[in-house]
């Protein structure tokens, strides 16, 4: 089958369609870059939000439309929160609830007996290994992968519908981890980004000898791997382990100096309410603590406003607490309520109106604060792992402009001459100039 694999939402639905594409592919089926060449498409959902959710209707819609021939297979978080309206959709001919999701290649294979096609049969490989197709954040190219280590959580945040649907916490071993990201690595990957529900959680779920923590994981995989860097995604601010900070003075310059801790509310009373397990003076001692150990660290976070309760004194509070912790970038969110949750019965839901306001005015908070973080690195030299291919400058073809992250996370475009290719290099780069929340530099290639 020739198979187009979407996704909206987490990196961990990314993941996800990573290690699904290795299987179709290791089964014999072709991943195609394009919803109209596919018999076959798979939705993988988001519902952390009511707008997520209306976004991955909105999609499954759209794909039947570029192609109303294919099949499409609706899975992740809507998929799980709403089956009976996901069938319903133009086109779905499965539901594959997140419980289903690790056997989807094999609840599709029925539909391939409906397909045969001499010139795909031709092209693909009859033994295909894992590592054959997976994506990686650029569609088409092998620069970034995301890794799932871990699904599900044992907390229970008021506001969060998503730890419903993904169930508890469940871990992959240590060894089948490291197995992956080498696997990466040897297929030209040179970053690997691990993600999970909780991360910070990883491996305490393990039976016996298996049992481990995210220090322990983090450990084994810059020992073992050839990977030349590693990211961590979203991290609970809770439960690491002591001198977890320690890893990046071991390994400078593979473990990337960039932290995401979703901090949600900037009071104690808003925290309670969310049942976070973090208080603001914790919160406030580990970012101090990360900051002391890992040079020239970039912190993000996740922030909610509007959420029941929350009054004006409230949010002014937290306003301070947000600008005090110098973040360089936030995905804020105005409340939503999910049915599921505990916090969409609370009393004091706020009104939209307020939410929409109170939105705007962290933002520009937060754009304050990441443009001052962001001042930090003006001048100086960072690795830049370059995404993509370059694009021809209107008013000079000779050049070419292109795009990549720094270690720390800064997002960079620079110029080369259009003979040298840059695609997933990791070269230094002088950030001599920033416009919003972009550095431009210059490549010297000498």
């Amino acid at each position: 089958m020739r198979v187009f694999l979407d996704q909206l939402g987490c990196r961990l639905n990314f993941s996800e369609n990573d290690t699904l594409a290795g299987r179709l592919g290791a089964a014999g089926h072709l991943v195609v870059g394009r919803p109209e060449d596919a018999h076959v498409i798979v939705l993988n959902t988001c519902a952390v939000t009511a707008q997520a959710a209306r976004k991955s209707r909105q999609a499954a819609r759209h794909l039947h439309k570029r192609n109303p021939a294919a099949r499409i297979a609706l899975t992740g978080c809507y998929a799980t929160l709403a089956p009976e309206e996901s069938a319903r959709l133009p086109g779905v001919e499965l539901v594959a609830d997140n419980g289903s999701k690790e056997m989807l290649h094999m609840l599709l294979e029925p539909w391939s007996a409906a397909f045969s096609d001499p010139d795909d049969l031709a092209r693909i490989q009859p033994h295909g290994t894992p590592f054959a197709t997976p994506r990686g954040e650029e569609e088409g190219g092998r620069t970034r992968a995301f890794v799932k280590v871990q699904d599900g959580c044992q907390n229970r945040c008021t506001f969060c519908i998503v730890t419903v649907l993904r169930g508890e916490s469940r871990s992959r071993t240590v060894a089948d981890v490291v197995r992956e990201v080498q696997g990466l690595a040897v297929g030209g990957y040179r970053e690997a980004v691990l993600t999970g529900v909780h991360l910070g959680a990883f491996g305490r779920d393990l039976p016996g000898s298996e049992r481990s923590d995210l220090k322990a994981l983090t450990s084994a995989i810059l020992t073992e791997t050839d990977i030349p860097r590693l990211r961590l995604s979203s991290l609970e601010p809770w439960e690491l382990a002591d001198g977890f900070f320690d890893l990046w003075q071991r390994w400078p310059g593979r473990l990337c100096p960039h932290l995401h801790l979703p901090l949600q509310a900037g009071t104690d009373a808003q925290l309670r309410r969310m049942a976070r397990r973090c208080t603001i003076d914790s919160f406030r001692e580990l970012a101090a603590a990360a900051r002391d150990a890992i040079p020239d660290l970039v912190v993000t976070t996740d922030l909610i406003v509007g959420f029941p309760g929350e009054s004006e004194a409230d949010f002014e509070e937290g306003l301070l607490f947000v600008e005090e912790m110098r973040f360089a970038h936030a995905h804020i969110f105005p409340f939503s309520a999910r049915t599921g949750t505990a916090a969409a019965g609370f009393n004091g839901q706020v009104a939209n109106t307020v939410k929409k306001e109170r939105s705007r005015r962290m933002h520009a908070v937060v754009a304050r604060t990441g443009q001052l973080e962001r001042a930090r690195f003006l001048g100086t030299t960072r690795p830049v792992l370059w995404e993509g291919s370059g694009e021809p400058l209107a008013d000079d073809l000779e050049t070419l402009l292109w795009s990549g992250l720094t270690d720390n996370y800064l997002r960079v475009t620079g110029r080369a001459q259009a003979g040298i290719d840059l695609g997933n290099q990791i070269t230094k780069v002088r950030l001599d100039v920033v416009h919003g929340e972009t550095f431009h530099g210059v490549f010297h290639p000498h």
